[in-house]
């Protein structure tokens, strides 16, 4: 493949306002002042409507072992040009005490969406 084909490909994954979803996954996760917090495993959409409920982030852990996973309302995400990163300001505290392992194993039911979004404090995307 040359570097036009690449390129091409490349801008159909992402626009100046859209962005595929591979692109998104694996894009680290940074509080304001540009400090790692982990990055983005995969992006859950609700398949009737097409909202993004979910960016599922991955924390902690070294070498892919030991990390937990947290599904975090795609709104309490904020992309940063600067940091080329998602945004997301919360202390490891807040981080720690969130609903986590969004993993094959989660149950991922309307009651258990009502307590990931009342913990971050965000509207429910059904109800948006």
């Amino acid at each position: 493949m040359n570097s036009s084909q690449t390129t091409g490909a490349s801008a159909r994954r992402e626009t100046s306002a859209l962005i595929g979803s591979d692109k998104v996954e694996g894009t680290a996760v940074r509080r304001p002042n540009g400090e790692k917090l982990g990055e983005i495993e995969r992006v859950m959409i609700e398949k009737r409507s097409g909202k993004v409920a979910y960016a599922v982030m991955s924390f902690g852990g070294f070498l892919g072992m030991g990390e937990e996973y947290y599904p975090i309302p795609w709104q309490k995400l904020t992309y940063n040009v600067e940091l080329d990163a998602y945004e997301l300001d919360i202390s490891e505290d807040q981080i720690r005490g969130a609903p986590r392992n969004a993993d094959e194993g989660y149950r991922w039911t309307r009651d258990e969406d009502a307590r990931i979004y009342n913990y971050w404090g965000a509207t429910p995307y059904w109800t948006m």
